[in-house]
């Protein structure tokens, strides 16, 4: 049972974004550290580093495979009993990982963690989504982009200290603590968030969109390791294709389906999750390319990776504060495009270094991909929120995770596929493969992604007012009731948009 005791433990509003930054920083730093162990556990177990891509592979897919079910599972049930026993079973699975005996009780744990994972995000983010009005969100997405930039920047360095001091267990015994001591803080503080909707199990859906994601996130993961021609790549894609077609025609005809896909009916929201799926690869791409290239290609340790990489933390909590000042004066489309052309001009830059190339330019290159990946993150947030109800926040929170998990999906591979090119190409002309121009061409690869994510970007415009924001971002007076009526103990009115552009469904 949580309790209240006075001062901002009272207050949901402190509490939810503890619980949540706690969430998002231990499943990205886990799902990013783990690739700085692979040397040390091919010697532990005897094998070859590329024979240990199921380690890596298995947790995305595992991840996909739940993220459809967290809707249902926010809107059926206490969201504070889900995310603490997500969180238990993720710090177990953690815990498990690192005591591993051999390469399939690992494969088998990591796992694990990977369901578990595919749960907590969409569900944290969901409560974000149910405890504050869309004004006080936006104000929120300048506080969780920190743990979402930081968490990326520092797992290298932070995986590449455990090992080189303790040994590769401790990638993974490092979540234990801060899993239990946020579970321990949930217990006490975290209250009871409810939906109040007794929505039914869409058990089809569920089972056909868990295998489509399943499915497609194992290819698109495999693919650049084990060959895009592989019949298990190929079978795995095509199988997923058509899975995921099946789910698509099911849950549009279906009145209370496991993925509400008519929300993508609104404009807005369909059309910032596409440029958030376009520019995840350019800039997620970029943070997998530039320790590869330091270590690969420069000849540095995991250290020296991290300490570069870290930099571009400190570029993006400079710009999300200017981004969401500026987004009410001109709207997402110009900052977003302006970002993502800032981010192809970083890439440009990167594409011209080579093996000499010094540390601290590396570093400079980064903070500058910060400042302008700074302006793509936080109004692309706020653009997907601002023309739906609260009351579909669960299925908005999903419908966002699915779509930033096949993006981080993608960047990682299209760097793999990308190096394995222009190594290609390389030995063709030359008979050598220097790598150092592989990852040129990597580089350039991600540009172009950036300039077309920046094309859809600057046709974002402006959304349409909402009841819950004033022009100038200052809470409404629809906006002040929801919150007496919280402050109150009431339930708050639900906001929406009388003229949106999708139907509303009463699932």
């Amino acid at each position: 049972m949580s309790i209240h005791p006075p001062g901002p433990f009272r207050d949901q509003r402190v509490i939810v974004p503890i619980m949540a930054v706690f969430t998002v920083f231990m499943v990205i730093v886990d799902g990013a550290i783990t690739t700085v162990a692979l040397p040390s556990l091919a010697r532990q177990f005897h094998l070859t580093p590329g024979r240990l891509d199921s380690v890596v592979v298995i947790y995305p897919v595992c991840l996909g495979m739940v993220i459809p079910a967290s809707a249902w599972l926010l809107e059926r049930h206490d969201g504070r009993r889900v995310l603490l026993l997500g969180l238990t079973l993720f710090t177990l699975a953690s815990g498990l990982c690192g005591a591993a005996q051999n390469l399939p009780q690992l494969v088998l744990f990591r796992a694990l963690q990977g369901l578990a994972a595919g749960a907590l995000t969409p569900v944290s983010q969901g409560l974000i989504f149910r405890t504050f009005t869309q004004h006080e969100q936006i104000r929120m997405s300048r506080i969780m982009i920190i743990p979402q930039q930081i968490a990326p920047a520092i797992a290298p360095l932070l995986g590449g200290s455990l090992v080189v001091a303790l040994d590769w267990r401790w990638v993974f015994y490092v979540n234990v603590p801060v899993g239990l001591a946020a579970v321990v803080f949930g217990l006490f503080f975290l209250g009871e968030h409810r939906d109040g909707r007794a929505s039914r199990l869409d058990l089809a859906g569920l089972l056909l969109s868990a295998a489509a994601m399943g499915s497609l996130m194992y290819g698109v993961c495999a693919g650049p390791d084990r060959g895009w021609a592989t019949p298990a790549v190929l079978g795995s894609l095509a199988s997923g294709a058509v899975l995921l077609g099946i789910a698509v025609h099911h849950q549009l005809r279906t009145d209370q389906p496991a993925l509400r896909l008519r929300l993508f009916a609104d404009r807005m929201f369909r059309r910032a999750c596409l440029v958030s799926l376009l520019g995840l690869t350019p800039t997620i791409g970029a943070m997998f390319l530039v320790p590869l290239f330091v270590q690969q290609a420069q000849g540095h340790n995991a250290f020296a990776s991290g300490s570069t990489t870290f930099t571009e933390a400190f570029g993006v909590l400079l710009t999300t504060q200017l981004a969401s000042i500026l987004y009410h004066r001109v709207g997402p489309g110009p900052i977003v495009g302006c970002g993502l052309l800032g981010v192809a001009g970083v890439e440009l830059l990167f594409a011209t270094s080579d093996a000499h190339t010094g540390l601290w330019t590396l570093r400079l290159f980064m903070f500058l991909l910060g400042i302008m990946m700074g302006a793509f993150f936080v109004p692309v947030t706020i653009a997907s929120l601002t023309t739906l109800d609260r009351a579909d926040s669960a299925q908005a929170a999903t419908l966002g995770s699915v779509v930033r998990q096949t993006g981080m999906a993608l960047a990682p591979t299209v760097v793999s596929s990308a190096l394995v090119l222009g190594a290609r190409s390389e030995r063709q002309t030359a008979g050598t493969s220097p790598p150092v121009a592989a990852y040129q061409a990597a580089f350039l690869v991600l540009a172009g992604f950036a300039v077309l994510a920046a094309l859809f970007a600057l046709r974002l415009g402006r959304p349409r007012p909402n009841p819950g924001v004033e022009s100038d971002g200052s809470a409404s007076p629809q906006a002040s009731a929801d919150e007496d009526a919280r402050t109150a103990g009431l339930p708050a009115p639900v906001l929406g948009v009388e003229d949106s552009e999708y139907p509303r469904a009463a699932a």
